[in-house]
């Protein structure tokens, strides 16, 4: 393959994803995991570090494990993290291992954790379960309906019930329960406030749980269930077009040198603040008058910016808790170093082949850059 502009930015993203991802897959490869994994901030969430480090590390790295068509050394390194995820995913669920996680304990934090994982299953079915040993496959299977035992805040919590649901109707499991997914789609279809926006229960927060959480679960719960469930199949569309317009306004919130708002909770996720962007380009739903180049560089403008900051990493290569290097101040007392790696999710579009337009599209510049630069570009509308 002839070396571009283009291919050069796949590669760096694709040597990001797995700097980030190393720590946590590595040390689960020798199930040391438990030992390696620094609490040196809110300690008290030692319970569930390791679930969060791995769940949304797979979340975010899926498409990519599941992407056939990989050519050259990415296919090599493709191969590698295939079956260091399988071994990471024994090692979480193998009872006997000593890096078995947390799916049942505490006040309900593992279902959000396993939720996560749960989200890779649907999203990379292959790599993330049919190629698993059968004894693997019984413990993640356990492992997930574990969590039944907690009953989810009425919140986007909701939707990590479903999703659990989702990864066991894909798994093959008889007894998935479509109560708990009604109860997620029909409350989130009473919180749709407009313009391509769901509020968080009842009420709109000023925050990104409607990329970190809202849109990419709600969607990709519906997309599994609506081959047996006509009126899934009815409201998809819906969905698709509000998760679109979430994705527009998010490429508009990147500011012309990369930074982006910083508000509302967990801001410390970094740029898996952008998965709904990301999942967007992924599942090719984006807005006809947003192209795929322009989509490209606005996320690749915010990895380059939150990257340059060296001290987004400890000497170790552990994230540390901010948005701009090490900002410990910001992260919320649910958060430790496990709940960082949601960041992982920015990468969604690389389970696009190097040949899909998302990578093979001209350089473009996206909206605030094309305004701040003087362009004369069309004025933006909300979606009815």
């Amino acid at each position: 393959m002839v070396r571009t502009e283009e291919t050069a930015m796949r590669d760096y993203w694709i040597q990001t994803m797995l700097k980030i991802a190393d720590p946590v897959l590595n040390y689960l490869a020798t199930r040391t995991l438990h030992h390696a994994i620094p609490m040196n901030f809110h300690p008290d969430r030692k319970p569930y570090a390791m679930l969060e480090a791995l769940g949304r590390t797979a979340c975010g790295m899926a498409p990519w494990l599941e992407m056939e068509g990989a050519v050259g050394e990415e296919a090599m390194l493709q191969e590698k993290y295939r079956k260091r995820m399988r071994e990471a995913i024994d090692a979480a669920t193998d009872p006997q291992s000593a890096d078995y996680m947390n799916f049942s304990q505490g006040y309900g934090q593992a279902l959000v954790d396993a939720a996560f994982l749960a989200h890779a299953v649907v999203r990379a079915p292959k790599q993330m379960f049919a190629l698993l040993d059968e004894n693997v496959k019984k413990n993640f299977v356990q492992a997930l309906k574990e969590t039944r035992k907690f009953v989810p805040f009425v919140s986007n919590w909701l939707l990590f019930s479903a999703m659990v649901e989702a990864a066991l109707y894909v798994m093959g499991e008889d007894d998935y329960d479509l109560v708990r997914v009604e109860y997620a789609v029909n409350s989130f279809q009473k919180w749709y406030v407009g313009d391509g926006t769901y509020g968080d229960g009842d009420y709109f927060h000023w925050d990104y749980y409607n990329s970190f959480v809202i849109h990419p679960m709600l969607v990709d719960i519906l997309r599994t269930f609506r081959a047996i469930r006509p009126e899934y199949e009815r409201f998809y569309p819906t969905v698709e077009k509000r998760a679109a317009r979430y994705a527009q306004v998010l490429e508009q919130l990147i500011n012309a040198d990369g930074t982006y708002p910083v508000i509302g909770r967990s801001v410390v996720y970094r740029f898996g603040a952008f998965q709904a962007l990301s999942q967007a380009a992924l599942e090719e739903y984006l807005p006809a008058e947003l192209p795929y180049g322009q989509v490209r560089c606005a996320l690749n403008a915010v990895i380059h910016k939150v990257m340059k900051n060296n001290n987004m990493f400890d000497s170790d290569g552990w994230l540390t808790p901010g948005v701009y290097g090490e900002q410990p101040y910001l992260a919320e007392g649910y958060i430790c170093v496990g709940s960082l790696y949601l960041c992982e999710a920015v990468f969604l579009p690389l389970g696009l082949t190097p040949t899909h337009r998302f990578w093979t599209e001209e350089n473009q510049d996206w909206t605030a850059k094309k305004i701040w630069s003087g362009q004369n570009i069309m004025c933006d509308h909300a979606i009815d």
